[in-house]
């Protein structure tokens, strides 16, 4: 008897492990879905990418600018990755390199006037697009899944 036991808590565990990866599959397989539909949105509508659309949200929603290093981390990409955006940006005159004040060594970036313009006009298309793209899910369902993953990033935030 105990031997089953062990057994069928064993499959449990399994069944648990394979429906955790299903669940993250599954979210992964529409994550990507939704951003290469707005990548290629982005791309045949404003001539933009994803990651320079992204910065520039970032300093939208920090318009007393944010250092290389910060917006690096909040776009979890490497330094490397936002000096080159932020060059093209920068050459287009979308945003402008600024001395940090607390630091004369380093830059904060900043939208420019015409980023921000530029930025509000994509903004406005890019929730239509995604509102399009999730019109299939109800607003209770939306409401449920928001709190079930605020959980998950809670839970997930704590594992070691």
């Amino acid at each position: 008897m105990e031997d089953e036991e062990q057994l069928d808590l064993a499959s449990r565990l399994t069944q648990d492990h394979h429906q955790s990866l299903k669940l993250w599959l599954r979210m992964l397989s529409c994550t990507v879905m939704i951003e290469n539909e707005i990548r290629s949105r982005l791309r045949t509508t404003f001539g933009i990418t994803l990651p320079r659309f992204d910065l520039m949200a970032q300093l939208e929603r920090h318009p007393q600018g944010l250092r290389m290093g910060e917006l690096s981390k909040r776009m979890m990409v490497t330094g490397g990755n936002i000096t080159g955006i932020t060059d093209q940006l920068e050459q287009e005159k979308l945003v402008v390199r600024v001395p940090d004040p607390k630091d004369g060594r380093a830059y904060s970036v900043k939208l420019t006037p015409a980023g921000r313009k530029a930025f509000a006009s994509m903004a406005a298309v890019h929730e239509g697009w995604i509102e399009e793209l999730l019109q299939g899910v109800s607003g209770n369902d939306k409401t449920q899944l928001i709190d079930m993953l605020s959980d998950m990033k809670q839970t997930l935030r704590t594992t070691p």
